[in-house]
């Protein structure tokens, strides 16, 4: 996989960014991929329309992809009997036997999700690792095991496998593998990146996973999403991330989306950081855990459990869901005054799962924004539950679609497209 710049150095490997020699072919080679994975199956003169390359660019490109075995032809999809030469189809390769694989892992507060996608992102297996028992210290490690457990499982000798891509809360520094700060888990300045690759051996990518998720709906997700996008993710950790013209922005020290503190109008709920009325605070799933053990609607502090509680009936747990739902909205809200994006992705487990809570925050949204009335604006992740997974293995994906000669081909990776 690519090597990470040092910070300020513009990355030239981007699609775009140099017209000429080795970057002209790289250019084309992502438009060419960035084709197949949004029209795919699509004959190579539909790639030339679609791309603005020449039919000579796209064969050669469809040719490179193809030995590197990111693409394949599909020639089952040829309709008998036409006239001429047949148009064979072009598509990724996501053959079950053959076809490339990335790992993903999201790392949450009381568990760890494993997951095997293919280069669609289409989750192929799934494991969950509870955390409990294991102490900050020892989890890196442990999910590391796990992890290479998993993968030896699903995905035994490794030689389709591209990487690992890996989200998790709180404050991540990509460029260097680390998380800089994860006050729910008691990280700090923790080498997660290399924890991960010592155990499985393969190359890993780590990012925040709000800004995994704007990723991924920026390459899997609606085209409303490259124009701006403000995601906002809700669980026991809060925080945001800001992509503009397919740019998912990090700011200084990655240290971008951090709206855990932002205030929340009328809440008076005591935050760690010693102020009162902040957004983790009021809203985080262990808030909200809490106050439904505290009102007798599940044993113990349990957001999952509220949930089930409410998708059983119990009206005290949907409506604890909507008072939530409508605490994430007015914080919408403001964040849609803020930058007005063309779309805002809302990561929050009752509204994955039931759009009546979805509607909650979009009435909560509109109402006090100043800018927005439209509540279709407001969406959740295209994946729906399996967001923090496909969000995962984007980290990998996206840098292997902007450049995909040098993510691959510098290797010398390939895989059959038999």
């Amino acid at each position: 996989m690519p090597t990470a710049l040092p910070p300020g150095t513009p990355d030239t490997r981007a699609p775009g960014a140099r017209t000429s020699g080795d970057g002209r072919r790289e250019t084309n080679a992502a438009s060419v991929l960035r084709t197949v994975l949004d029209h795919g199956p699509v004959a190579r003169s539909g790639i030339a329309r679609l791309s603005g390359l020449s039919p000579a660019a796209v064969s050669r490109q469809c040719t490179e992809l193809a030995r590197l075995g990111l693409v394949r032809e599909v020639p089952s999809l040829v309709a008998p009997g036409g006239v001429g030469r047949p148009q064979i189809p072009v598509d990724l390769h996501t053959g079950q036997r053959e076809g490339p694989r990335v790992a993903g892992v999201h790392i949450g507060v009381p568990q760890s999700t494993f997951c095997l996608t293919d280069l669609r992102g289409r989750v192929l297996a799934r494991h969950t690792f509870p955390h409990e028992g294991i102490g900050s210290a020892a989890l890196p490690a442990e999910v590391g095991r796990a992890l290479a457990a998993f993968l030896a499982a699903h995905a035994p000798g490794g030689d389709r496998l591209l990487g690992v891509g890996a989200a998790i809360g709180g404050w991540v520094d990509p460029e260097s593998g680390t998380v800089v700060r994860h006050d729910a888990l008691g990280w700090h300045h923790q080498p997660l990146g290399a924890e991960l690759r010592r155990h499985t051996g393969l190359p890993v990518r780590i990012d925040n996973h709000a800004r995994a998720v704007a990723q991924s709906e920026l390459l899997f997700g609606r085209p409303a999403a490259r124009r701006s996008l403000l995601h906002l993710f809700v669980g026991n950790v809060v925080d945001a991330a800001l992509a503009i013209a397919e740019v998912v922005h990090s700011g200084p020290g990655a240290g971008a989306g951090e709206v855990a503190h932002l205030p929340v109008l009328d809440s008076g709920v005591a935050c760690a950081c010693g102020r009162t009325g902040c957004l983790e605070a009021t809203v985080s799933d262990t808030r909200l855990g809490r106050r439904a053990a505290e009102r007798g609607i599940v044993p113990e502090p349990s957001a999952a459990l509220l949930v089930d509680a409410a998708e059983a009936g119990d009206p005290r747990a949907d409506e604890l869901l909507r008072e939530r739902a409508r605490e994430v909205g007015r914080a919408t809200g403001l964040l849609l005054d803020v930058f007005n994006p063309d779309l805002v992705v809302i990561t929050e487990q009752s509204s994955l799962l039931d759009p009546v809570y979805l509607e909650e925050i979009r009435a909560a949204a509109t109402g006090h924004s100043h800018v927005c009335d439209d509540p279709e604006r407001i969406v959740i992740p295209h994946a729906g539950p399996e967001a923090l997974l496909v969000a995962a293995v984007t980290i990998l994906l996206n840098p292997l679609f902007r450049s995909p000669l040098q993510a691959l081909g510098s290797t010398g990776a390939t895989f059959s497209s038999g």
